[in-house]
């Protein structure tokens, strides 16, 4: 599915040029479980970015199946996010002013869907979450936990084949963050995705197929 081909990443900033990905070779199957650790500032958060076509190498290549990510126009970069990939993140990233419902169908906005069924869709990802009975509620009426249900109802609503969560247990509780871990496992198991998760924590990488390790820009495989 995924393939990274000798991938660099730099920025430039006032004092030096830093180096966030360095000669990254990577494949990543379709349907595998990925969990990506390392220290902060260790690359983790621009891998996701570039598997997430939210970032371009600055050498080397990305492909997502026969998809160039590394060369392909913006135009086209925006349709593979809003069609093929899911994002969850730490901070949830919902509207506050809008419902879970109203959250869940902002993913479907970019698909050309009626309001009618983008109004099913969203009730029936929400119940996939276990939050039918949440759907008028804003996050702000909601705990942690269900904030993370929505943003998983959100992601998973376009019916994407890759899940990209960026330490999406990082700001819960242990029962929660296994709740959590638990709906994305289940999700992943049924939808056949390819999840791939970005965390600091052992317990969550360990329920992953595969561990990588990403420390000064250099990944490598635990």
């Amino acid at each position: 599915m995924y393939e990274l081909k000798n991938v660099t990443k730099s920025y430039a900033t006032s004092r030096r040029t830093v180096k966030a990905l360095d000669d990254v070779t990577l494949t990543i199957p379709r349907g595998q479980m990925v969990a990506i650790q390392g220290p902060t500032g260790g690359g983790k958060s621009t891998l996701l970015q570039m598997l997430g076509a939210l970032e371009r190498p600055s050498t080397g290549s990305v492909s997502l199946g026969d998809n160039d990510l590394s060369t392909m126009p913006d135009s086209r970069l925006g349709g593979i996010r809003a069609k093929e990939i899911g994002f969850v993140f730490q901070g949830f990233n919902l509207i506050p002013t809008l419902t879970a419902q109203e959250n869940v169908e902002t993913a479907l906005e970019p698909l050309g869907l009626t309001s009618a069924e983008r109004r099913s869709r969203a009730a029936t990802a929400l119940a996939s979450v276990g939050l039918a009975d949440r759907g008028a509620h804003r996050p702000s009426e909601l705990s942690g936990g269900q904030q993370q249900r929505v943003a998983i109802a959100r992601a998973l609503v376009k019916e994407p084949e890759v899940l990209l969560a960026d330490e999406p247990t990082g700001s819960l509780d242990e029962a929660t963050r296994d709740d959590i871990m638990d709906l994305l496992e289940t999700s992943w198991r049924d939808r056949g995705l390819t999840l791939i998760i970005v965390t600091h924590d052992s317990a969550v990488a360990k329920r992953a197929q595969r561990r990588l390790h990403i420390k000064q820009g250099k990944v490598t495989e635990k």
